[in-house]
């Protein structure tokens, strides 16, 4: 039972990391109906141009702030010359889009600051710390647990952002109805460019904590498909379903390949997370926080 709950743990502290690159997903998703395939390749710039604004001799604020602008300037860059002149084009138009954008900004990150694996250092060690579950021989990582704080912080403040504030308010409107958000006067072009930009924010985050972790490297940018199983569970237009749907897949992937991984050869961890998002989808397609969508015939 300890060895479980030990499991169980760091599985649900990976899952707020996978959490947190999920909201981008959703931010984007929510406001626009533009599913951003390229919201990895933003993770892998971010932290790749975080890690040069150090090897440049700039500190860990000023480097943030710098690349935040970045971001933010790509983010605008993105909403304003690849996908306002595709409103009202097909899904399908818009997906593609955001694939060719994806290639395009993992070549300006390395053709800016090189190809070469980095090393991002945040002064946490990943070693075990003393806790109060030591009593029961169960250890917990610090950087899992201060990157799983920093997550929790970020999606518990943007909640707040959204559901509290004028612009929240706003984006909730845009989200249910573009037509009639406009008719009232809400400028979508404004709200569109509001939440790239804070999708930026949330990549250069998600950049740092998953750079510090795995290294700054150009593998940075699959961390966006483990994100796809999340939203599948949680709902591609909710913000708690980015939080739950990552909880449950950082647990059960870890609880898998402890307890199911040694019958089956092993390395379970890697594809468990996606045999749940099928099974779930033959369930519940729409997500556990997703609305039904029901078509008159």
């Amino acid at each position: 039972m300890h060895n479980f709950i030990e499991v169980l743990i760091g599985g649900l502290l990976s899952g707020i990391m996978y959490s947190l690159v999920a909201l981008g997903f959703v931010l984007i998703y929510k406001a626009s109906g533009v599913f951003n395939f390229a919201q990895g390749a933003m993770v892998f710039f971010a932290a790749l141009t975080f890690v040069g604004m150090q090897e440049l001799g700039l500190n860990f604020w000023v480097a943030f702030v710098a690349t935040l602008g970045a971001m933010i300037l790509l983010a605008l860059a993105t909403e304003r010359i690849v996908l306002r002149p595709l409103v009202n084009q097909p899904q399908i138009t818009l997906f593609m889009a955001t694939i060719g954008l994806t290639f395009f900004i993992e070549g300006l990150a390395q053709l800016l600051w090189g190809a070469n694996v980095r090393e991002l250092k945040l002064g946490i060690a990943d070693e075990p710390i003393e806790s109060i579950l030591e009593r029961y021989s169960m250890v917990i990582s610090s950087f899992d647990l201060f990157a799983a704080g920093v997550a929790a912080a970020l999606v518990g403040g943007l909640a707040i952002f959204f559901s509290k504030t004028r612009i929240g308010r706003a984006l909730r409107a845009v989200a249910d109805d573009h037509q009639a958000a406009q008719a009232v006067g809400i400028p979508l072009q404004q709200i569109w460019a509001i939440v790239w930009a804070v999708a930026g924010f949330v990549a250069l985050v998600a950049g740092i904590l998953w750079g510090a972790r795995n290294g700054v490297q150009f593998a940075l940018t699959f961390v966006a498909l483990k994100a796809l199983p999340v939203l599948i569970l949680g709902g591609f237009e909710s913000i708690p379903g980015a939080i739950v749907g990552g909880l449950i897949i950082g647990a059960s992937e870890k609880l898998a390949e402890v307890y199911v991984g040694p019958h089956v050869g092993g390395g379970i961890e890697g594809w468990f997370p996606y045999v749940l998002a099928l099974l779930f989808l033959l369930v519940r397609p729409e997500g556990l926080f997703g609305e039904k969508h029901i078509d008159r015939v």
